[in-house]
């Protein structure tokens, strides 16, 4: 072939295949939702870029079922903790998280193929989330599924998995079916329910049957017709009294439709079976006008225990009572075998594998069943989920149970990590401790205390050898940290009620507790007879109100302990250790942090600067630094805002010396779990917070190495591990911009909007006013202005800072540079002052909220029905009650409202004082002032009704 000719073939060639490969490449990527192939865990989770992955649930919604969604090679869960649906494979002891929820999950359900998952909530901005479970992935949203905003009750899918069915949670309950798999936004029909039905709870549809639905409450069963032709949903609900069957029925656990589909069987707590007779229309018009019924003809009394669960699988009706038993029944309800000697809890839920009982073989070791013909008995494995939260596997051939997980069954609000060991300890106020290697996620070991002993708070000392665990009522346990065995003879019990708070110091020699009655108790370590033993020392009822944070700290010019408690009564009070002994706790200083806000937290700030801090939180979103030693407010700055204030705070651990530098905190509020970067100085973009107990978080806890966080849900009973990213907090705040950049954004227009250049403007005016006004002589230009002039300015721009307020910013600036250079401030240019406004005034500008409880508790009810304040009164508490005003003041300030001094308040000094001012107040004000007149008439406000608004564009 001549050379031109096979170059040109290979020309031709090589574009084919670069248009082959451009086509392949141009190809939409196939989705993986339509894959058949299960290949969940084979994705890598792994790979996060957020500050804060969840990684692990501990614990388990008892109240909600679990479902059996693979089997054969695998053992693969599906349940709930707190808003997150987790599936569970036991062989590998892998979670799949899907997080999607921002309520607690209420309810869910699976397809007869295990393919595809339903979860609802209940709570603001409620979600039905539609999950394909081979993939993890959410295939269908359904918002705003119930407009009353209170959430689902039950929900429902058809065996084909096309349609589901939920009952909302609102006081009229409605029922509606969803064409989901059409991706639609409403419900193909809805029907309204009845308050005399009682709350519709359990729901289910006819599995051979899509358009049957039957639903119960404690006392009424309902059955669905949906006519899709002219979407209407028709109901029967026939009401059972005892004069129904002449017996005493009881109230409905669950029901469903039996095994024949002519009838409906509705299981109760008095262990009988009410048998329902379905007589169906005979055409889609009569189901229309109500034809559709049910009515009571039988009432079987099968056992004594009451039933809990009723289900059918293939040729059985399946029943779960509260003594544990399962029992299996034929379509004549003729029992056919049971389960009663595993000494079960009450149950909860039975699931059932998607495969069915394999044939026996020569190895199959089937019971008999209890008939006369004494049958295998052949039934498919099971999943058993009972009220003590326990979850068992049951194999059918050879009856084999085994214990999967238990976990607590009441609320958890105590956890905390071992200091070098990967090692978390759970409490629960059932009385059990548990403890975890989280990072192999492995149970290790537990303990269950006498009843009445629920754990309330958990902490291990420095060295981890000891836990200390405070309960409910009122008792100190010392553990021994690996086998929870008691390291003191007898637990302490010199508290009346639950211990909140447990610290040790950081040479393991004191320990001190917090209760619920504001006492603080000291505990330490003697020598007695050779040995090492703790003892108790003192106790002192130091509050008024509850006690936020117990810290121990270390005197840096001795090496001793120092202890200090932090109240709700605003009190920051430090203890004398070293003076105190038995039966007396004396107390070294006690400061006031707060004014109007309460603390909600303290922590050892760490030594980023020279100076050495208390970091406090209140509840007013800010952050406070306080002096170790003098308690002087150093600095007042905006902390985390995410729609509560901070509840509690740690100092990431670090790995290494290289990383004193640049720490990190971990915060709770009071349903997220959030990350920011030190020093704290406002910045937004320097904080993330992710959603993990919506139903609120009891407590916190660091790994030693800074790896992990975990946080415990209370009353969800749930523990949740999360793995911190510092990475991407970086990677967020370097996006933030640097300087004032992220600053700008807290205001309203930014830099360039009207507030901002209001407030220059009023910023170089106070220069010219300090200068004087009306001066003739030569103007000195100054990129600063007087610290004395910054509260003017402040007031000026809407700001309204009290006189303890004015002392923290003065204070704040005037030392900002004292221990580096020995020197005091006495001015601020504009970025600084600018900071000092965005980090003091309150997050969410004048909210009425605020001025309408002063009002609710200084004031009385009026003819109205208003809660008002008589003039004279109102006068009197200006002049006596707490930041109390001279006459003068008072005088000066109402003329500059009321327009007769234009100039301002102390603007400029006046010739002539304003006479006879009580003859104007009297002129001026009514003789009744409420919230609204204060705000608007008098003060001239722009208020913001909702707290909930965006605090930071808003201003007045």
């Amino acid at each position: 072939m001549p050379q031109d000719e096979l170059g040109q073939e290979r020309r031709e060639e090589k574009r084919s295949s670069d248009l082959s490969e451009r086509r392949e490449a141009e190809k939409p990527e196939k989705s993986l939702v339509s894959t058949s192939e299960d290949i969940l865990f084979r994705k890598d989770d792994r790979a996060n870029v957020y500050p804060l992955t969840m990684t692990w649930s501990f614990g388990w919604n008892s109240s909600l079922p679990v479902y059996y969604i693979r089997d054969e090679n695998q053992r693969v869960l599906l349940y709930v903790c707190a808003h997150t649906a987790v599936i569970y494979d036991v062989f590998k002891n892998t979670q799949h998280h899907l997080q999607g929820h921002a309520n607690v999950i209420s309810c869910l359900c699976v397809s007869e193929d295990r393919r595809w998952i339903a979860t609802a909530d209940k709570g603001p901005d409620c979600l039905i989330i539609i999950w394909d479970s081979f993939t993890g992935i959410p295939v269908h949203t359904i918002f705003d599924s119930c407009p009353e905003g209170h959430g689902i009750e039950a929900i429902a899918i058809t065996r084909d998995a096309k349609y589901l069915a939920t009952i909302s949670d609102a006081e009229i309950q409605e029922v509606c079916i969803w064409r989901w798999t059409l991706a639609v936004e409403t419900p193909a029909c809805t029907l309204k329910l009845l308050k005399e039905y009682g709350v519709q709870n359990y729901l289910t549809f006819n599995p051979a049957n899509n358009k049957e639905l039957v639903s119960n409450s404690k006392t009424q069963a309902i059955y669905y017709l949906w006519c899709e032709e002219g979407d209407l949903l028709a109901h029967s609900a026939p009401r059972l009294t005892e004069k129904t069957f002449n017996k005493l029925v009881g109230k409905f656990s669950q029901s469903v439709f039996h095994l024949n589909l002519t009838q409906i069987l509705s299981a109760t707590m008095e262990g009988k079976l009410v048998v329902w007779d379905i007589h169906r229309p005979t055409s889609s018009a009569s189901a229309s006008a109500g034809f559709p019924q049910i009515k009571p003809c039988k009432l079987v009394h099968l056992q004594k225990e009451g039933l809990t669960v009723l289900t059918t699988v293939d040729r059985y009706i399946v029943t779960g009572d509260i003594r544990g038993n399962i029992k299996f029944y034929d379509r004549t309800l003729s029992i056919v075998n049971w389960y009663s000697n595993f000494k079960l809890s009450s149950i909860r839920t039975l699931s059932f594998s998607k495969t069915p009982a394999a044939p026996p073989t020569e190895k199959s070791n089937y019971p008999p069943d209890c008939t006369l013909k004494g049958d295998l008995f052949i039934v498919r494995n099971l999943i058993i989920g009972t009220s003590d939260a326990t979850v068992y596997h049951l194999t059918a051939d050879g009856t084999k149970l085994e214990k999967l997980f238990v976990e607590p069954k009441d609320a958890i609000c105590a956890i905390s990590c071992h200091p070098y060991q990967p090692l978390i300890a759970i409490g629960s106020f059932c009385g059990m401790i548990k403890v975890w290697d989280y990072e192999e996620k492995k149970y290790l070991f537990s303990r269950v205390f006498e009843k009445g002993l629920g754990v309330q708070s958990l902490t291990y000392n420095p060295e981890g050898a000891l836990l200390g665990a405070g309960f409910t009522e009122g008792t100190v346990y010392i553990l021994d940290a690996m086998s929870l065995e008691n390291q003191i003879p007898e637990p302490f019990k010199y508290s009346r009620t639950s211990v909140t708070h447990i610290s040790f110091s950081h040479d393991s020699q004191y320990m001190a507790t917090a209760d619920v009655y504001f006492t603080v108790a000291v505990y330490m370590v003697v020598v007695r007879n050779g040995h090492r033993v703790w003892e108790y020392l003192a106790r002192l009822r130091s509050h008024r109100k509850s006690i936020r944070s117990l810290l121990f700290g270390v005197h840096l010019d001795s090496n001793e302990p120092r202890l200090l408690s932090l109240g709700r009564d605003r009190l920051l009070i430090e203890y004398n250790l070293l003076k105190s002994c038995r039966d007396n706790l004396e107390i070294l200083d006690i400061h006031r942090t707060d004014q109007g806000n309460y603390p909600t937290c303290m922590v050892w700030y760490p030594p980023l600067t020279k100076e050495l801090f208390l970091l406090i939180c209140n509840s007013g979103y800010k952050v406070k630094l306080f002096n170790s030693t003098t308690k002087m407010c150093r600095k007042t700055l905006l902390g985390p805002v995410f729609g509560s204030p901070i509840e509690q705070i740690q100092i990431l651990p670090v790995k290494s010396t290289l990383e004193l530098q640049k720490r990190y905190m971990v915060f709770i509020n009071r349903d997220k779990v959030g990350l920011q970067i030190l020093p704290v100085d406002g910045n937004p973009h320097k904080t993330a917070a992710i959603i993990c107990h919506p139903s609120g978080v009891a407590g916190m806890a660091l790994s030693y190495d800074g790896c992990w966080a975990f946080t415990a849900g209370g009353q969800d009973r749930s523990v949740v591990q999360w793995e911190i990213n510092l990475r991407a907090l970086d990677a967020a705040v370097s996006l933030g911009g640097e300087d004032l950049t992220p600053f700008y954004g807290l205001v309203a227009g930014g830099r360039e909007g009207k507030f901002y250049r209001e407030l220059e403007d009023y910023f170089y005016y106070s220069q010219l006013r300090s200068q004087g006004i009306d001066t003739m002589e030569t103007r000195k230009v100054s990129e600063h202005i007087c610290l004395s002039e910054l509260p003017f300015v402040m007031r000026a721009i809407g700001f309204y800072p009290s006189e303890e307020k004015i002392d923290d910013m003065f204070n704040e600036v005037r030392f900002s540079e004292y221990v580096d250079t020995g020197k005091l401030i006495d001015k601020i240019n504009l970025p600084d002052f600018f900071k000092v406004y965005l980090n003091h005034r309150p997050p969410f500008g004048n909210t009425m909220r605020g001025i309408q409880e002063s009002f609710d508790i200084l004031g009385f009810t009026n003819s109205k029905g208003k809660k008002a304040i008589r003039r004279e009164d109102f006068l009197n508490l200006l002049l006596t009650k707490g930041e109390h005003m001279t006459e003068e003041e008072m005088s000066d300030c109402f003329a500059t409202l009321f327009g007769l001094n234009p100039e301002g308040w102390k603007s400029e000094p006046v010739a002539s004082s304003v006479k006879g001012s009580e003859i104007c107040l009297e002129e001026e004000l009514p003789d009744e002032i409420t919230a609204e007149i204060f705000t608007t008439d008098i003060l001239g406000l722009t208020i913001s009704q909702d707290f909930r608004q965006d605090p930071i564009g808003s201003e007045v």
